[in-house]
Formats: structure tokens, C-alpha cells, sequence
């Protein structure tokens, strides 16, 4: 496994993707669709036709046609049409309830050109997403001539028409795994494919600046320096610092103390660890700097954390089993 495919792994694995809600577009111009920031990541796969992407932060419309895969990590909020400006009905209209592991088919009449999509949401645990995840763009987009250029992804995309149709036993399982292979493989795509683009793509790319982030994802529990991540790096401490936060939007020690800290949060939440054992584990050798930097970082103390995650943890059984006494 090469470099790229070892910080990618790093870059997903903490990421949990535990459920996705899957619909399929049949759409006849005139239509118009928005949709709010949701709390997972979003893609589109144009099946036929031709649409247009408009988000807030990007001044000029996108044009999406058959064949072009867009990947909202972090599920941000935009605007589907067959043209720039035509008045758009909220998604919640249309879709107000979408649980992961359902499916819908949506379509919406006119007498124009028409348009079919397949659209994912891939839910993941937030709070345990990569400091690197989360300064990934808000979209990228894979043409049609960069998906065929991956043929797994390219097969994995004509095959999911096809995934949950029957209504078989493990279908969502099988729906959830294959959105989630298309999602990896198009995350691996955009690093090779569009490095020369937004800054954290060249970041993953970058031949020193990946080694490094590969150190701090996976062994963020060193003693680490900004000199020993520049001699990791192979630069000296004034380039590595400089093209770092160029590239990853934050300073090396401020990335680690991130990685460190989202680490921490794992673990406070999913073990019985004390908290002396985690902060050796996150790379503090006293517990009271760990406290301090949890605080600092996450605005609660490890302990107010834990309580936080276990109260919740409760309310939600609790739900559970109020709906199932219900049902």
C-alpha cells in the first residue's frame, strides 16, 4: 500500500459511516431543488441529462451532466436545477424524513429536458471526523472522463440503480457498504485526480507534506516538535511550517493538537479508560496539560465530556425502547 492510500485510511477510518439514506431523481425541466447543511456527506451521480450546482460560497454555477460524480463532505448546503436561478423548492418539502437506511424514489414532472440522478447521505459520526477530514473542501466533482479513469469506482456507480431494488434480506447493509466504497474510492480519486487544486488535495498529495500528516494521524502519541515533523518531512522548520499551513489551513502543531484531541474524545466516550491512561495515550505526559488542552479544545473537561457522551447515550436507549413499546 502506498503512501496516499495509508494517509486516506487514516483520513477515514475514524469517520464510522454507520447508515445512508439513498434516493433516486426522475426530473423534467422546469425543477429546482435546495437543500440545508446536513449533518453527513452528501453525493450526486447523474445518471442522465444535465443539472446545475449553485452553493453559497461559490460565485459561479456548476455544470453537472451524465457520468459526473459531486461529493459533499460535509454535507454542505446547495442548490440543484436544470438552469442557474430557477426558483428552487426546499429539500425538506419534498423528503422531510430521511432516516438512514431508507430509500425513496422522487420524481418531479414538466415538459422539459429531463434529468435522473442517484443521491446518498452517508451518515458518520462528526465528532469522531479527522482534523484533515474536516478541512476538506465543501464539494468536489469528478467528471465523467475521471470516473471511467477508476474502474472500480466507475462499476461500483452502475451498479447502485440496481442495490436495494429487490428489498432483499441485508439490503441495507449491502447499500450502506457499497456508498461506502464509492465514497472512499472517490475520496482516493480527488487526491490523485485534482491535487493541483484546493489547497488540502494538494496537501494529501504532496510528498512531504503527507509524510508528515501521515506521522500525526498515525502516531500522534510522540513527543512530537515542529523540528521533528520538518526532519519527518525531509524540509527544514521554516518551509515545512510555512507550506503546511498553506496547505492544510493550520499550523503542524495546531493539526496535531486537533488529532490528538479528537483521539481523546474517542476514547472517553467509548472506554472505561482513566483519564491518566488516555492522556499518555494522546501523547501528554501529565494529566493535568491534557486537562487543560481537552478544556481549551473542546470547551468541556474530559470528565464533563464522558458524562456528556453517557448521558446521551441513555437518551437515545431511552427513545429506543419507547418506540419500540409503542410499535
Amino acid at each position: 500500500m502506498d503512501s496516499d492510500d495509508d494517509l486516506l485510511s487514516e483520513l477515514l477510518a475514524p469517520l464510522r459511516l454507520h447508515g445512508v439514506f439513498y434516493s433516486h431523481w426522475s426530473m423534467r425541466a422546469p425543477w429546482g431543488v435546495a437543500g440545508e447543511r446536513e449533518h453527513c456527506a452528501i453525493m450526486h451521480y447523474v445518471t442522465e441529462g444535465e443539472c446545475v450546482m449553485e452553493l453559497p460560497e461559490v460565485a459561479d454555477p456548476v455544470l453537472l451532466r451524465a457520468g459526473d460524480l459531486a461529493v459533499f463532505p460535509h454535507g454542505s448546503g446547495h442548490r440543484l436545477a436544470d438552469r442557474p436561478g430557477r426558483p428552487a423548492v426546499p429539500l425538506a418539502e419534498l423528503l422531510p424524513a430521511r432516516e438512514p437506511g431508507t430509500m425513496r424514489a422522487m420524481q418531479i414532472d414538466g415538459s422539459g429536458s429531463a434529468t435522473t440522478m442517484l443521491c446518498g447521505g452517508l451518515h458518520y459520526n462528526d465528532a469522531a471526523a479527522a482534523p484533515l477530514y474536516r478541512a476538506l473542501p465543501s464539494v468536489f466533482v469528478l467528471d465523467k472522463a475521471m470516473v471511467d479513469s477508476q474502474p472500480l469506482l466507475a462499476q461500483m456507480l452502475h451498479r447502485l440503480p440496481g442495490e436495494g431494488s429487490d428489498g432483499g434480506a441485508g439490503v441495507r447493509l449491502v447499500v450502506l457498504r457499497v456508498f461506502e466504497l464509492v465514497f472512499v474510492l472517490a475520496l482516493r480519486a480527488a487526491i490523485s485526480e485534482l491535487a493541483t487544486g484546493e489547497p488540502v488535495l494538494r496537501a494529501l498529495h504532496h510528498p512531504a507534506i503527507s509524510r508528515a500528516l501521515l506521522a500525526i494521524h498515525s502516531r500522534f502519541a510522540q513527543p512530537w516538535k515542529l523540528e521533528s515533523l520538518a526532519a519527518e518531512a525531509g524540509l527544514s522548520r521554516s518551509a515545512f511550517a510555512s507550506t503546511f499551513r498553506a496547505l492544510v489551513g493550520e499550523p503542524p502543531m495546531r493539526h496535531l493538537t486537533g488529532r490528538r484531541m479528537q483521539e481523546a474524545a474517542r476514547l472517553l466516550a467509548e472506554t472505561t479508560l482513566a483519564h491518566n491512561r488516555i492522556a499518555e495515550r494522546v501523547g501528554y505526559r501529565s494529566t493535568v496539560g491534557f486537562h487543560l488542552a481537552f478544556r481549551s479544545w473542546l470547551g468541556q473537561t474530559p470528565g464533563e465530556y464522558r458524562h456528556s457522551c453517557a448521558s446521551a447515550v441513555k437518551s437515545a436507549q431511552h427513545e429506543e425502547s419507547g418506540a419500540a413499546a409503542i410499535g
